[in-house]
């Protein structure tokens, strides 16, 4: 797989501001997903290579939530280490929980139906999984939970929101920096978490493990 972004010419402007360990060591970011990018980008953090994990992120038998987004980001960050020797690898993953119950990234409209119908009028939890491992071995790891609180959605809000497609491929069928903004009622905790990346422990799990950090 091609990395992205490139990594910029040693010497080059791009190269002397991204915030690197005193070794020189790239940092590595196992996901996929946009928004963490762009959380990283928030505190001043510009990944040298994005490569995602793609592990198989089924829950266990009798699985529950907060020890699922632990595992999860742990595999994340031990499958894609091996292929970035001397570098620091930051991997994450994110929950959506209710009560003891995880509900899924749904595959369909149906599927994110019955997410929202789960969410309306409920306080559910937002889990996120962080693990950075270092160049020479060390790792740290956080999980933080969010708790947030929907209104209670009436019939024609959530067609409305299922029409517009902002559920697909998120956690729990909705998305907190979009039009579901507007379903929270009460949240306490990290808000960058529930987006996807809980930015204040991402960035003491760097600076811990030596990644100079603005």
């Amino acid at each position: 797989m091609a990395a992205w972004p490139p990594v910029p010419r040693p010497g080059s402007a791009a190269d002397e501001s991204r915030p690197m360990a005193p070794s020189g060591a790239p940092l590595v970011l196992a996901s996929a997903s946009p928004r963490r990018l762009d959380l990283l980008r928030q505190i001043g953090v510009m990944p040298d290579r994005v490569d995602p994990a793609d592990i198989d992120e089924t829950p266990l038998p009798r699985e529950l939530p907060r020890e699922h987004a632990r595992r999860l980001a742990r595999a994340k960050a031990e499958a894609v280490a091996p292929r970035h020797p001397g570098a620091f690898v930051l991997a994450a993953d994110t929950v959506v929980a209710r009560g003891r119950r995880i509900l899924p990234k749904p595959a369909d409209r149906a599927e994110a139906r019955r997410c929202l119908d789960l969410l309306s009028g409920a306080s559910h939890h937002v889990l996120g999984g962080v693990v950075l491992i270092a160049p020479d071995g060390r790792r740290a790891e956080r999980l933080v939970d969010t708790r947030v609180v929907f209104k209670h959605l009436e019939e024609a809000e959530i067609r409305a929101y299922l029409d517009g497609g902002e559920w697909d491929g998120k956690a729990g069928g909705y998305a907190i920096q979009g039009q579901a903004a507007g379903f929270v009622r009460f949240l306490s905790g990290s808000y960058p978490n529930v987006v996807g990346l809980p930015l204040y422990e991402t960035r003491a799990l760097l600076r811990g493990l030596g990644l100079r950090v603005a």
